[in-house]
């Protein structure tokens, strides 16, 4: 399983198996995975129509490789592939490095019309603090 801690989707990675008919579609489509030496690739198709990731069509096809670099870095590659919206595959790939700092939840402020005003309030009330050390 793989959790995007944003909106917290989870999506199942089948191990070793084969994909599900065309005909059955996935918010965050039919991930199924294999290990290649000690990469674990993940080849996972079969979006909705909804997915639209970048312009991408329903027949998006997006292959992972999760490679140990050292023992505290996680290497990530990918290969996106979809014939309606790109003339032809590309790759990208960045590095995760471990980390021992806590790891917050991710918030969406979005809307919240009182954050201006918290974050203001916090402004003045540091520019207060530092005026009296001036002092």
């Amino acid at each position: 399983m793989i959790l995007t801690e944003m909106v917290h989707d989870a999506r199942i990675v089948r191990m070793n198996a084969q994909h599900l008919p065309k005909k059955i579609r996935k918010w965050m489509g039919d991930s199924v995975g294999h290990w290649e030496g000690d990469t674990l690739v993940v080849d996972t198709t079969n979006f909705t129509d909804k997915t639209r990731f970048r312009g991408s069509s329903e027949d998006l096809h997006v292959i992972e490789r999760f490679s140990r670099v050292d023992p505290k870095t996680l290497l990530y590659r990918f290969t996106i592939e979809d014939p309606a919206t790109w003339a032809k595959a590309w790759t990208g790939e960045y590095t995760w490095p471990a980390t021992g700092e806590h790891i917050y939840e991710y918030a969406c402020h979005e809307a919240n019309y009182a954050l201006g005003d918290v974050l203001r309030g916090a402004r003045l009330r540091e520019a207060d603090e530092a005026a009296k050390t001036k002092k």
